[in-house]
């Protein structure tokens, strides 16, 4: 059975990541970010022995990335990703599954249907698999910012996009800290849940805990509220319990004062390990003069990502939802 593109590009980095790992000593994610590099670079760098470099240029010999469609490199990128974090115990060690970015890129779209041109922003990026997924699914010229502060998911977003041929401003920092960056159309990301440790920079949040740790992705709402325009949009993949924590109070005040609730959809059980991690996907819009409530929001509980006739369905009731969303709302 012929192999597809993405398993042929996804064969090639699994191969040739063993093999820097056996000469490196180091994780499969860091030897995947050698890999990546070698190949977007075409060169085997130094500090290789003259067996391995030789078989490293054999293999890179075997592959052109001029010859896959973007989606194509980002699909087998993101399945060695995935490989490499089977292992892995770090809690951020996590990527959005395609069929999610697929949903926050048809929201992304539908929102923006009138911008010509679109400033995007993920604070925290990852793999950089989310944000690519979106751009990849834009039409428009897309001015594209991301934070990270993990510096091997910094490495291999960088080279992600580096390999995809998407421009992209990366900032290696604590995405709660301050960023020098002009406010932006939308804001997309998949949050990290759980605590924030640093209460001397919580302090600055409307947000923060008022006792003991901030929830992070509380503050990762507030801080890209921060730096959106007026009227602009948050799609963000939440925890299911988002609004039923011990600091949701705070969060719906805030949210009250700041944004518009646009829509909230209900991913399925089905497509996370366990009901504890469930998620929802919320989108906002931050209040300017020229903005309102939508009249009825967006909410849809999604079937299952393996039943393609309700999603199907689905997808034509929120088309016809967008399609009676006030165009004043979501232009520039």
């Amino acid at each position: 059975m012929e192999q597809t593109n993405v398993e042929l590009i996804f064969n090639w980095l699994d191969k040739t990541t063993e093999n820097v790992q056996q000469t490196k000593n180091e994780t499969f994610l860091d030897s995947l970010v050698i890999t990546l590099e070698m190949l977007f670079e075409k060169d085997v760098p130094e500090g290789f022995d003259d067996i391995t470099k030789h078989k490293l240029n054999q293999l890179l010999s075997e592959i052109k990335v001029s010859d896959f469609q973007h989606e194509e490199i980002r699909k087998g990128i993101s399945l060695a990703i995935l490989k490499g974090m089977k292992g892995s115990t770090q809690q951020q060690h996590l990527m959005t599954p395609d069929t999610v970015s697929l949903i926050v890129s048809y929201l992304a779209n539908k929102l923006l249907s009138s911008h010509k041109e679109v400033a995007l922003f993920d604070p925290a990026s990852g793999t950089g698999n989310l944000l690519t997924a979106v751009m990849n699914q834009m039409n428009k010229d897309v001015a594209a910012y991301a934070a990270e502060v993990d510096p091997t998911l910094i490495g291999l977003a960088v080279l992600n996009a580096n390999l995809q041929e998407k421009e992209v401003e990366f900032f290696h920092q604590d995405s709660l800290r301050p960023f020098l960056m002009e406010p932006v159309d939308i804001v997309i990301s998949d949050l990290p849940v759980g605590y924030y440790p640093d209460d001397i920079s919580a302090n600055d949040y409307e947000l923060k805990a008022d006792q003991g740790h901030s929830y992070s992705h509380h503050l990762f709402i507030e801080q890209s509220l921060t730096y959106m325009k007026e009227g602009a949009y948050f799609v963000g993949v939440v925890p299911e319990f988002l609004f039923d924590s011990d600091q949701s109070d705070k969060l719906h005040a805030f949210l009250q004062k700041h944004a518009h609730i646009v829509g909230v959809i209900r991913l399925p059980e089905s497509a996370f390990k366990s009901k504890q991690q469930a998620k929802s996907i919320l989108i906002l819009q931050k209040k300017g003069e020229a903005t309102s409530d939508p009249k009825q929001p967006l909410l849809v509980q999604m079937p299952s990502f393996k039943n393609a006739h309700a999603m199907a369905d689905i997808l034509k009731k929120m088309d016809q939802w967008f399609a009676s969303y006030p165009k004043g709302i979501n232009s520039k």
